[in-house]
């Protein structure tokens, strides 16, 4: 746990001039010795090329957002009923460039929150949620095929993390691993 709180230490810090379109919440709970991470799944729709994956939550910036702090904070509200800003901001991860929509570049935030939040779904939005343990996720390495290419990804039961939000807990996990560097 001391590792995580220590992530601060690593993290890029928030500021106000990322020319990030979206954001996204990588939001950690201590559970029992461990640390679980949320991920959403999210439904099915035509025009979304993130239909039906397993993602963090989050979403593009609004108009209305004067911070990309302020879009997590919303879209994480929208789609899972979470107040965030009850929690922790740890800092930021490097920016990523969507490749379905290249103009798109996401700002993951990375939150602890001391508690697991009571979380209730946009249905319209999110077909479920989940808690994974960073110790079982680390373990679930593995690779996905698709038509078009074969994929790193964690695999844990019926849900595969790919692409995006794989890269996202990749680097993440090498932010956790920094925190341990001795100086």
């Amino acid at each position: 746990m001391d590792a995580i709180k220590n992530l601060s230490q690593v993290l890029n810090p928030i500021t106000e001039e990322e020319e990030a379109t979206a954001a996204v919440a990588l939001i950690l709970t201590p559970v029992n010795r461990d640390v679980s991470v949320l991920f959403v799944k999210r439904v099915e729709r035509p025009q979304d090329p993130w239909s039906g994956q397993v993602a963090l939550p989050g979403g593009k910036r609004d108009p209305a957002d004067k911070t990309l702090k302020e879009t997590v904070v919303r879209e994480t509200a929208e789609e899972t009923g979470i107040n965030i800003l009850n929690c922790g901001f740890l800092g930021v991860l490097k920016t990523h460039i969507s490749l379905p929509r290249p103009g798109m570049k996401i700002l993951p935030f990375v939150i602890l929150c001391d508690d697991e939040p009571l979380i209730t779904l946009n249905t319209e939005e999110l077909e479920e949620f989940f808690w994974i343990s960073l110790t079982e996720l680390a373990a679930k390495k593995g690779r996905i095929s698709f038509p078009f290419g074969e994929f790193p990804a964690y695999i844990i039961g019926d849900h595969t993390i790919w692409g995006l939000t794989y890269k996202i807990i990749e680097d993440f996990f090498q932010a956790l691993a920094d925190t341990y560097r001795v100086e």
